[in-house]
């Protein structure tokens, strides 16, 4: 019998990654061979994702392009956006079958009969049924692995579909999280980078009930443990939920990096008010001042909306200079974009899109400005390089601890290895140049 073929299409976060990866090998438990999406294959499953507009336009365009490839192929339609609006996307020309958030692990059950659909059968849950945890981790390259370690929020920010799409804060046992950490170190993987919807929440809703059995602190102490990680990175988490003692912990930390991301949103107390976050800036200058007094090496990333309902030239200006004069060292720009069955869709005072589109620009330039000036107070200094392992027009890429980009001419050999270097110089491009002070680093 010929072995079929499956390919995946994975839009969105971190998040959708780990969990394509762990769906991917519950195919390949099930005798699937996987293929590049651009290959022809039998069943391609895109996994959506519903945080902006442009998301939600895209779905329809990977569709055209398996169709392209193999019009016969069953389509199936996973994630957020599976689970926000499934009869939409069953809608589309092409598309075989749609799973909710409850039902997109077990997509192997669904498709015993791969004849394509004249309407896309749709299987999804209410949303309130999403309250068990399924651990997932992806291995998409040899560098680094993202590990899931909580799903679902509890928060109400009122421009988010989050909640909706994912259900409630729950996490992974402790056992579990460290047993897949084992699992990506034995495969010779050096960076973990820890992922979920909200992370800081650890702890809560173990397996959909409400213990608090172990805390984010708690996870990131044992995690610190594990033998043969050489590397472990906290993707983003909320300001009101890192804590001193977690920074503190990072800052002695054997493989925790120097490296936060921690979502802003709102430079004016007043859009933060409206956006029911759970802080005000002041928390938040707190934050990162807290960081840089134990680690002033430290990249800090943040996440920005631009354009939300209410903010006027002057609030957004309140943005602007607060990020200025913000020690941090780079931004992720959101432009505002109106989600069904969110308070913010009927708020008053919507920003026009031209202004969206200027905002977005200005803080995009911010952003850049405020990478340099980081990567120029790294230079002379010794960093802990890991290479990827992608030969990009002639040269290799790596990451230091401290997320400074650099950059070396093509040597396969560096690839998924750790070097120590001295930064020396910023090219052109804005990448770092550098000099090898030792050769391969174990720690």
């Amino acid at each position: 019998m010929e072995t079929k073929k499956v390919a995946f299409y994975t839009l969105g976060c971190k998040l959708n990654y780990s969990e394509t990866s762990t769906i991917a090998r519950g195919f390949k438990e099930k005798g699937f061979q996987r293929v590049d999406f651009k290959d022809k294959a039998d069943i391609y499953v895109i996994n959506t994702c519903s945080v902006t507009e442009n998301a939600d336009k895209r779905f329809k365009t990977i569709v055209k392009q398996a169709q392209k490839v193999n019009p016969d192929a069953f389509v199936a339609a996973i994630g957020c956006y599976a689970q926000l609006k499934p009869e939409e996307l069953a809608d589309v020309n092409g598309v075989d079958l749609v799973l909710g958030a409850t039902e997109k692990f077990k997509i192997t059950d669904y498709i015993n009969d791969l004849s394509k659909n004249d309407f896309g059968e749709i299987h999804s849950c209410e949303i309130e049924e999403a309250d068990f945890y399924v651990g997932s981790y992806s291995i998409g390259d040899r560098t680094r692995a993202f590990l899931k370690v909580q799903d679902g929020c509890d928060y109400k920010c009122t421009y988010c579909t989050i909640p909706l799409a994912r259900g409630i804060s729950r996490s992974d046992s402790m056992d579990n999280v460290l047993n897949n950490a084992r699992e990506i170190s034995e495969q010779g993987i050096k960076e973990i980078v820890l992922t979920g919807v909200n992370i800081g929440d650890y702890g809560k809703g173990e397996f959909g009930n409400k213990k608090h059995e172990h805390t984010f602190l708690d996870l990131i102490t044992e995690l610190d443990r594990v033998k043969g990680i050489e590397r472990l990175r906290i993707s983003s988490i909320e300001p009101n939920l890192l804590k001193n003692e977690a920074i503190e912990l990072v800052s002695r930390s054997r493989a925790f990096v120097p490296h936060f991301h921690i979502p802003l949103q709102s430079g004016s107390n007043e859009i933060l008010k409206k956006m029911k976050r759970r802080y005000m800036r002041e928390l938040y200058v707190d934050r990162v001042k807290k960081i840089k007094e134990v680690m002033p090496h430290a990249c800090i990333g943040v996440d920005v909306i631009v354009g939300f309902p209410g903010e006027t030239d002057e609030i957004f200006l309140e943005t602007y200079n607060f990020l200025n004069e913000l020690d941090i060292s780079y931004l992720h720009v959101f432009t505002y974009s109106e989600r069904d069955n969110t308070e913010a869709s009927y708020m008053e005072g919507v920003v026009s899109k031209n202004i969206r589109a200027k905002r977005s620009k200005m803080l995009r330039g911010l952003s850049v400005k405020k990478r340099r000036a980081f990567y120029e107070k790294q230079l002379n200094t010794e960093r802990v390089v890991l290479f990827e392992g992608e030969n990009k027009e002639g040269y290799i890429h790596g990451f230091t601890e401290n997320y400074v980009k650099v950059k070396a001419p093509w040597n396969p050999e560096l690839v998924n290895t750790l070097h120590r270097v001295e930064l020396s110089e910023i090219d052109d491009d804005g990448l770092v140049r550098f000099n090898f002070t030792q050769a391969l680093v174990h720690e």
